[in-house]
């Protein structure tokens, strides 16, 4: 690894989340959902089961952070959606990731074609 690499970024606020916060609000980034709809999203990430427990507090933390905006859809559903604080941290997030991997032999050719398959 070269010492004279200098970083293009830092992740900003990114950094302070855990991988599952920073996963939540790459979910929310396509679009506004409900929590079981988040919570299924990363069931299937996961292949795991996600606990009510661990769900929750993490969304609300992520409201309270800013990053996250929680609005009633009717007494019993909740909707979250990013904000555009929340938006700035994953694109900083993924400035920082592609920082660190695109570094030659073709790296940033593959990030380009990855990031067009979902254009």
């Amino acid at each position: 690894m070269s010492e004279a690499r200098s970083t293009v970024s830092d992740p900003g606020v990114a950094r302070e989340l855990t991988a599952f916060q920073q996963n939540i609000l790459t979910i929310l980034a396509e679009d506004a959902r409900y929590g079981l709809a988040i919570k299924r999203e990363l069931e299937s990430y996961y292949d795991s089961e996600v606990n009510h427990g661990r769900l929750y507090p993490n969304l609300d933390d992520l409201v309270e952070m800013g990053l996250v905006e929680k609005s009633e859809l009717d007494k019993r559903t909740n909707e979250y959606a990013l904000t555009e604080e929340g938006f700035e941290a994953v694109l900083g997030q993924l400035e920082w990731v592609f920082s660190n991997v695109a570094t030659g032999d073709g790296r940033g050719d593959e990030l380009r074609e990855l990031v067009d398959r979902f254009e």
